[in-house]
């Protein structure tokens, strides 16, 4: 698995690039940015772009569902692109386990997704 983090203080947004199988492990790394984040700027956007993404591994399936639990209200939006109609179910499926606006956008799509995340 790849994941590549990256902080935009100033947008108050994440944006995180996944690619590959997530692990609990990748959690590890993922998490401490995300409240990091959220200790100096309240709450957060984030920006999930899925490359050639296959999904999680059981132990990370349960380390999202804590995730989303300990963070249901400190993440204010969260746009996913992605390039297969599974990712966009995915989406669909995440918006009860959270009180962030999620929203589905196709993988040439990006730049609106960042357009959704900026507007108020």
């Amino acid at each position: 698995m790849t994941i590549e983090i990256t902080e935009h203080q100033d947008k108050k947004q994440l944006d995180v690039v996944v690619s590959g199988k997530l692990s609990a492990q990748d959690y590890a790394h993922f998490e401490p940015a995300v409240e990091n984040m959220i200790s100096e700027d309240g709450k957060i956007k984030i920006l999930f772009t899925m490359h050639d993404f296959h999904g999680w591994e059981l132990g990370a399936v349960w380390e999202d569902i804590k995730f989303a639990t300990k963070h249901c209200s400190d993440i204010s939006k969260i746009a996913m692109v992605g390039d297969h109609k599974w990712e966009k179910w995915m989406a669909a499926i995440c918006k009860p386990f959270t009180m962030s606006s999620i929203k589905y956008f196709d993988a040439g799509n990006e730049d609106e997704a960042r357009a959704w995340l900026a507007a108020e």
